[in-house]
């Protein structure tokens, strides 16, 4: 801070007196709503001069001098804004601040609003505090910096005042001010006297229905008329009310929750803060409830909870459809295979050149149908291998990669010969954490596929390489086109024409088996041509199950 400014700022304070006289019922009154508002137990309006900090007073604790140094309020002072602390021990400016070590107080939550004169300059702080965590809503943030506003309103009052006893009109302006700043907050705020008297309500008080908030229903006994409890039938017995607890006991109600129902109007749920008022010499004169209007967020949490439920009844009828997609599965395999085993006998049957000399075109019949017959066979088998990809259990454990291609490619050993494909594995493979049943699944189909797909136009080779946990397959087969590369993991997807070469399946049910053990699964091109599969799984020692 400038030091011309700095001066201005200490001769403005200075200017008001506030130092050298007692503070005024009306201040007190603000610091105890500012702890009630914010919810703690603990407030002070802070002033600071060129030197020390004044506590000029305060609502929890007993006040005392510091030096400015040793000051909270003065570490950003000079910005004039609103300070939000959660944790002051978390943060790098305050956690040394004597205030928070325990050399001077064990503070942890923090927030303090800037008291700022209508000249624009920082008198000190209205200050709340509590020794645990804790964090504002933007309701409360609001309703303390408005306080604030009201403080500065008392000290510019009492300035003019101390100016000219004659200028009541301004005086009475300022009232009007402060009665607007009042009004202005969301938070409801309401006073008594000691007789329960109303001494201040702002207008979100009115709003929520006077009676039901101080406890004075049309016979008397708000509680049988108005105030229930949060569930909103059991009414709440006139002991109860805060504001009476508050004064009967004098100590402060937090967070009481009530519901207030009127007739005519709509059910309002609210957390009521209430604390007592002191006169001079400590004797309970009044009381003060602050009301925080929760009835959306009540809402909210119950569409939430809605949701949950919503959600865990979808869950549990995927559970029961992957169920019965599992058991149509086997039922269909059974059902259909038998039946075209026998198909397939009797074509064998008839295809004897015994049969059909002399019918080349009763032959190619027969040819054609046996074909038919083995196609069909292995779109079963790829129907089931799809269903076992998506509803079987992930009984996961360490699986060596070496072994399981091991055992792929002599499974896959009469393919390999047929279409004359090289096969090779220049390195060892890493060890992954899945399902050793699902991850043999997921790589046979995917060299059965390089395989499958080669080129005419040269010799088929297939090389299988690792890069940590990435599993490569690369072959300089026909390719893949770059923008069909995700359409190929879809159902009964086929990107090269040739219906009759696949059926579809086989990366739908690779894709379904890498997500349910939380991997990934990219299409590449293979450098000279030809497509290279990435497939990423969990590294033994990771914490996926």
């Amino acid at each position: 801070m400038g030091s011309e400014r700095e001066r201005r700022r200490v001769a403005v304070l200075r200017e008001y007196h506030l130092l050298d006289t007692p503070p005024a019922a009306e201040l007190e009154a603000v610091v105890r709503v500012a702890a009630t508002v914010a919810g703690v137990p603990t407030a002070t309006l802070n002033l600071l001069d060129d030197a020390r900090q004044y506590q000029l007073t305060t609502v929890g604790f007993a006040g005392q001098q510091c030096s400015r140094a040793d000051s909270m309020c003065a570490v950003r002072l000079d910005q004039g804004a609103f300070v939000h602390l959660p944790d002051a021990r978390k943060e790098p400016d305050y956690r040394d601040n004597p205030w928070v070590t325990g050399r001077l107080g064990r503070v942890v939550f923090y927030a303090s609003a800037p008291l700022i004169s209508p000249g624009g300059l920082v008198m000190g702080t209205l200050c709340v505090f509590d020794g645990r965590p804790r964090e504002l809503s933007r309701e409360q943030i609001r309703g303390l910096e408005d306080l604030a506003g009201i403080a500065v309103a008392f000290f510019e009052r009492r300035r003019l005042a101390r100016v000219s006893a004659g200028l009541r009109e301004t005086i009475q302006a300022r009232d009007q001010w402060t009665r607007t700043m009042l009004d202005s907050l969301d938070e409801a705020v309401i006073a008594t006297g000691p007789a329960g008297r109303v001494t201040l309500i702002n207008r979100a008080a009115q709003g929520l229905h006077p009676d039901a908030v101080l406890g004075a229903g049309p016979d008397g006994s708000a509680a049988r008329s108005w105030l229930f409890e949060p569930d909103g039938r059991t009414p709440i017995s006139d002991e109860e009310v805060p504001l009476v607890v508050a004064m009967r006991e004098g100590v402060p109600v937090k967070g009481r929750e009530l519901m207030i129902r009127v007739p005519g109007r709509e059910p309002r749920s609210v957390l009521a803060n209430a604390a007592p008022l002191r006169a001079a010499d400590g004797r309970v004169d009044g009381a003060v409830v602050a009301l925080h209007d929760v009835t959306a967020e009540h809402t909210r949490r119950r569409i939430l909870e809605e949701a949950h439920e919503r959600l865990a009844a979808a869950n549990t009828e995927l559970r029961r459809s992957n169920a019965d997609l599992t058991n149509f599965a086997g039922a269909v395999s059974h059902d259909l295979v038998a039946p075209l085993a026998a198909v397939g006998g009797y074509l064998e049957l008839l295809a004897d050149p015994d049969e059909t000399a002399g019918h080349p075109r009763v032959a190619g019949w027969v040819t054609s149908a046996a074909q038919a017959v083995a196609r069909m066979r292995d779109l079963i088998d790829a129907l089931l291998g799809y269903a076992r990809a998506g509803s079987a259990p992930v009984r996961a454990r360490a699986v060596p990669l070496d072994g399981v291609i091991g055992e792929v490619l002599h499974d896959l050993g009469p393919q390999i010969a047929a279409a004359g494909t090289r096969v090779v594995v220049p390195g060892p493979l890493p060890e992954v954490v899945g399902d050793p049943v699902l991850i043999r699944q997921l790589l046979q189909n995917l060299i059965g596929n390089a395989v499958k797909f080669r080129d005419p136009g040269r010799p088929s080779r297939v090389e299988i390489t690792a890069d940590g946990p990435s599993l490569r397959i690369a072959d300089n087969g026909v390719g893949i086109p770059p923008s069909r590369r995700e359409e190929v993991f879809d159902m009964f997807a086929r990107v090269d024409g040739q219906v009759a070469r696949r059926h579809g399946i086989g990366l739908s049910s690779c894709l379904r088996i890498v997500e349910r053990h939380g991997g990934t699964i990219t299409i590449g091109d293979t450098p000279g041509g030809g497509a290279t599969v990435t497939v990423t799984l969990p590294e033994k020692g990771s914490d996926r199950r």
